[in-house]
């Protein structure tokens, strides 16, 4: 588990605008986001209909299409 130590901005009638966190914590946020985003892309990958190809064939794929 996570466990952030987050500072708030306000604004002049003391509502949160904005956080502020360590460094630290932001790397560690992103790498957990990277690592949801990585389990939900397996996650409908798995539940696809479509047919699984080499990893070879995918990578030519891949880049035949940013062409």
């Amino acid at each position: 588990m996570l466990t952030l130590k987050e500072r708030y901005m306000v604004d002049d009638q003391g509502n949160r605008v904005g956080v502020v966190l360590h460094i630290s914590d932001y790397q560690k946020l992103l790498a957990e986001i990277e690592e949801l985003e990585a389990l939900r892309a397996y996650d409908a990958a798995k539940s696809s209909a479509d047919q699984a190809i080499p990893f070879e064939q995918a990578i030519t794929e891949i880049e035949l299409k940013q062409k």
